[in-house]
């Protein structure tokens, strides 16, 4: 376990430097173990475990700091020290590996980090954690940081823009996400392919419209028909987005900033469309194009920049367009849980600016009658409703649409169902904003249509 925590300690402590989750991740358990001296590459089994600890303490740093600072008796130097000790009690509380191999593993990594003088901190430290549990518990703590897991200015946010929802959204945001798959309809149906999950041991249930959610996260290489391209994996409030868009037959369909193309396909199930991915990332346009093949679909995909369209459009106006911007990720958190805290509330501005110039480059490219989905995986206005609304005062061809689904999707091997059996699966919408909860994670709509010729 020693290699295990010092390599966790290692990635929680360069995400909380600024760095990316998954790269780090991939950097420090693909090199050998930064131990006093240097031990080999972690084994894949022993990777897999440093993903689940590195995950545990960010999605729950808030709490694990505050439980640690009410555990030091004065303040550390030692930052990897800190970073272990964190690790160690994300596993004390988080983990299944025995309280009495924690704490004596975490001791010795103190060594192998390079500080043994302060193997005797981290053993006081954890065994008085162990000695009364219940002292640190969640709800002893009056801090908003140790109860939601969240920074302060996240949650003073929320609370302002979502009076209503802000609570629950960001309980959910605290835990482990669902595992939703999305039915290709074109292959299979959610009947057919629940039968098969059952036949293979996999727990699942049906939430409608071509989405299922599995009762425990699992390995797409167990997913019956993965490789053939009977299901993908997202989640349930992103399969909407293809819903809202309604696109037809014969339609011209642009997906702007399209990686990694769980939207394209999922475009691409519904109808025969001429779709054109762009992506200005060339390497992100590799996985549109890996799904795409795979869901045995095609599209026309370039490596372009979305808000020059003069560089790239053939000037013929587009029937559909859907633009998924880059964004905070505050809707997500939770399966990327370093950008609670690497995210800083000044980068909103900058994520708002860059939404809208894509939003006004994309728009001469939309015909008239056309409808334009602007998508976010964000939960705050300022990414959101605040550039629908600026947008609409400045261009009088738009006007925002109601957002509504009429009736099931064909295909889903859902028809069975009664009425009130399938609307209790869909998510409530309030001016477009969709919080986390149990079943989807955060996300916002707005459909725009242009009225006449710019």
């Amino acid at each position: 376990m020693i290699p295990i925590q010092v390599a966790s300690a290692t990635v929680v402590g360069q995400v909380l430097s600024g760095k990316n989750l998954d790269r780090v991740l991939e950097q420090i358990t693909l090199k050998p173990v930064p131990t006093t001296p240097p031990t080999p590459p972690l084994t894949p089994n022993e990777r897999a475990a440093v993903h689940s600890i590195s995950f545990d303490t960010l999605r729950h740093y808030g709490l694990l700091t505050a439980q640690l600072d009410m555990l030091l008796t004065g303040p550390m130097s030692d930052a990897p020290v800190r970073h272990l000790l964190l690790v160690a009690l994300a596993q004390l509380q988080f983990s299944k590996a025995s309280d009495h191999a924690i704490v004596d593993h975490a001791v010795s990594a103190t060594e192998a980090l390079g500080f043994p003088r302060a193997k005797s901190l981290v053993n006081a430290v954890l065994r008085n954690y162990l000695r009364t549990p219940d002292k640190f518990a969640r709800e002893r703590f009056k801090v908003d940081t140790a109860i939601y897991d969240f920074p302060r200015w996240w949650i003073e946010r929320i609370k302002r823009e979502q009076p209503d929802g802000w609570h629950d959204g960001l309980l959910s945001s605290r835990e482990h996400p669902p595992m939703c798959l999305r039915v290709n309809r074109r292959l299979t149906n959610s009947t057919d392919y629940l039968a098969k999950l059952a036949k293979v041991g996999i727990a699942a249930v049906d939430r409608g419209a071509g989405a299922i959610e599995l009762t425990k996260p699992t390995s797409v290489h167990e997913l019956p028909g993965f490789s053939d391209g009977l299901v993908s994996v997202q989640d349930e409030g992103a399969q909407w987005a293809a819903q809202f868009l309604d696109v037809k037959n014969g339609m011209r369909v642009l997906d702007a900033c399209a990686a990694p193309g769980g939207k394209a396909g999922h475009l691409l199930e519904i109808a025969d469309i001429d779709l054109t991915a762009i992506d200005s990332d060339r390497q992100r346009l590799k996985r549109v194009a890996d799904n795409v093949d795979r869901l045995k679909l095609k599209a026309k995909l370039k490596n372009v920049n979305a808000a020059e369209p003069d560089t790239w459009w053939d000037k013929k106006p587009f029937d559909r367009i859907l633009l998924d911007v880059p964004c905070s990720g505050s809707g997500v958190a939770r399966r990327h849980p370093d950008i609670k805290w690497i995210r800083r509330e000044t980068d909103l501005g900058s994520f708002a600016r860059q939404q809208a110039r894509l939003l006004e480059s994309l728009w001469s490219c939309l015909g008239v009658d056309g409808k334009l989905l602007y998508v976010t995986c964000s939960v705050f206005k300022s990414e959101n409703q605040d550039i629908i609304d600026a947008f609409l005062k400045t261009h009088l061809s738009a006007k925002q649409l109601e957002l509504t689904v009429t009736s099931r999707l064909p295909g889903c091997g859902n028809d069975h169902k009664t009425p009130e059996t399938k609307h209790a699966a869909w998510p409530t919408f309030k001016d477009g904003q969709l919080l986390p909860d149990e079943h989807h994670d955060g996300f916002y709509f707005a459909l725009l249509t242009r009225t006449k010729p710019q």
